[in-house]
């Protein structure tokens, strides 16, 4: 009796550090998800600063190629011809 009951006590102990192994892999991959998320909207930021210069960087110089200069006017760069 001596045995089975070691051997109970055993497979409950392993159940248990089984169940603690899996808990700290579910709190790796929540914590990997998360980084990743946050990866993924400063690249989605980054990407939509970059496209917005871009914009402003080809209307200036469309502005430049028709012969305008830009002028700032409070929060808006407007193209005025020559």
């Amino acid at each position: 009796m001596n045995d089975q009951n070691k051997l109970a006590k055993d497979t409950v102990h392993t159940d248990e550090s089984d169940i603690r192994r899996q808990e700290i892999r579910a709190q790796q991959v929540s914590i990997k998800s998360w980084t990743q998320k946050i990866l993924v909207v400063l690249l989605c930021l980054a990407s939509f600063y970059g496209g917005w210069k871009s914009y402003e960087s080809n209307m200036v110089s469309e502005c430049r190629a028709s012969g305008g200069q830009m002028v700032e006017n409070q929060k808006t760069m407007l193209c005025q011809l020559s």
